[in-house]
């Protein structure tokens, strides 16, 4: 069965989000066609567009968190102004899955409950609900491979990309262009690309997007990490990501072994 797959390396800012339009079939994630957002072209116009055209079970794999840590909406309900709250600071900002990647990778995704992150992650959800209104249908979170209709997760580019053994080290830098090159290099060797990365010179979202597509493979192969039983991620969300000791079956290779 072919699975659409659309990756969104989200952003406040349209013009700053990155897309990426691919599907994934017999084990093998193949990326069409990669585009940045823009104020007259939106994010939610361009991938309404593209679920239009393109039927079938989907999978949206957005780099932005999709939830609040459990303990900071606890907490609020019954917070007074000028009281201290009686929980620590990590806790109240940190979700179960962000403790989780810095444990397995090494590496902290940014902080929901006390960064600028929370307003992109404003704008993944109200993209999420455009979604929705624009195509009248349910867009549920995803939870395992078997897709029914269109579906959505989490998704952390550097945590895919360390998970796949690629080093980010400065991509994501305004000077960083050798590094996005040597970073897309290695991931095409994993997914296929058959599109140039917009904007590759200047920033990372066309690339983060297409990273952003790799873990909607890897979700979709059953080599994602899965939350442990007992978790908030209901209310938190979670973030999907490869499984570091999972074999690496590189794309090429994919393609040889068919013939």
């Amino acid at each position: 069965m072919t699975t659409n797959i659309v990756g969104i390396d989200c952003a406040s800012d349209p013009s700053n989000v990155g897309l990426a339009l691919g599907e994934f079939s017999d084990g093998r994630g193949v990326v069409g066609r990669v585009e940045v957002g823009s104020v007259k072209r939106t994010p939610l116009d361009t991938v309404a567009n593209w679920l239009q055209e393109r039927p079938g079970p989907t999978l949206l794999a957005l780099d932005a968190p999709l939830g609040w840590p459990a303990p900071l909406a606890h907490a609020l309900q019954s917070h007074a102004a000028g009281e201290a709250f009686d929980v620590e600071a990590h806790d109240l900002f940190r979700r179960e899955t962000d403790r989780y990647i810095r444990r397995v990778i090494g590496k902290q995704s940014l902080d929901v409950g006390a960064d600028r992150i929370a307003r992109t992650a404003f704008a993944a959800l109200e993209l999420l609900a455009g979604l929705r209104r624009r195509l009248d249908c349910h867009i549920p979170l995803a939870w395992d491979a078997k897709l029914s209709g269109t579906q959505a997760i989490e998704v952390y580019p550097v945590a895919t990309l360390i998970a796949h053994g690629i080093d980010p080290t400065g991509y994501k830098s305004k000077t960083g262009e050798s590094e996005r090159r040597r970073v897309l290099d290695a991931v095409r060797s994993l997914v296929t690309i058959e599109t140039e990365i917009p904007g590759i010179s200047k920033a990372s979202d066309g690339l983060d997007a297409a990273i952003c597509a790799l873990a909607a493979c890897d979700f979709l192969s059953g080599m994602a990490l899965s939350p442990k039983e007992g978790w908030p991620v209901g209310r938190e969300g979670w973030v999907w990501f490869r499984d570091p000791n999972a074999q690496q079956v590189h794309a090429a290779d994919a393609r040889t072994s068919r013939g």
